[in-house]
């Protein structure tokens, strides 16, 4: 039995407004997440995608594909992307892996006021004159709005007192 993606749990909250409706912020979409997923079958977490073993890739926008010089296969780069099928109007959420409500700031979860995700990835592959770049996972449904991306820097990165990499 499939869930209704759109119910409210116990717990959770709604804003009362949906923030979609504002007009705050402009965005240029940079290019698309091809990936195997979809609704049903789309892993949690960026560490679940790596687990499955299957890659993903970045298909960028015509124009933005000289943005990848300096970037070279091996190298960490961050990911922020637009949850495009996701819920902005709820403020708390009650999710299935954990006991009771919590304010969606605490959570992962895609359903938020402004559906942006971020993810640590992997360059696989490059190839800067179609503008496409293999990446080692991904947590998103293919088709995936991304926003920008960047470097991923352990010297900049890294919370304090932290080790370790993507």
């Amino acid at each position: 039995m499939r869930h209704d993606p759109n119910a409210t749990r116990s717990g959770e909250t709604e804003l009362g407004f949906d923030p979609a409706t504002q007009d705050d912020a402009r965005l240029a979409f940079i290019g698309r997440i091809r990936t195997p997923w979809s609704r049903g079958n789309c892993p949690k977490n960026v560490s679940r995608a790596r687990e499955s073993g299957q890659g993903a890739w970045i298909d960028l926008h015509e124009g933005y594909a000289p943005g990848l010089q300096g970037l070279a296969i091996g190298q960490g780069l961050m990911l922020i992307y637009w949850m495009f099928d996701a819920r902005r109007d709820l403020i708390t959420q009650s999710p299935r892996h954990i006991d009771g409500a919590r304010g969606t700031f605490a959570l992962r979860s895609p359903n938020r006021p402004n559906p942006l995700a971020l993810s640590a990835v992997t360059i696989t592959g490059i190839d800067p004159a179609t503008g496409r770049i293999d990446i080692d996972a991904i947590d998103c449904f293919d088709g995936t709005p991304l926003v920008d991306m960047k470097p991923w820097l352990p010297t900049i990165d890294m919370p304090a007192g932290e080790s370790g990499s993507p």
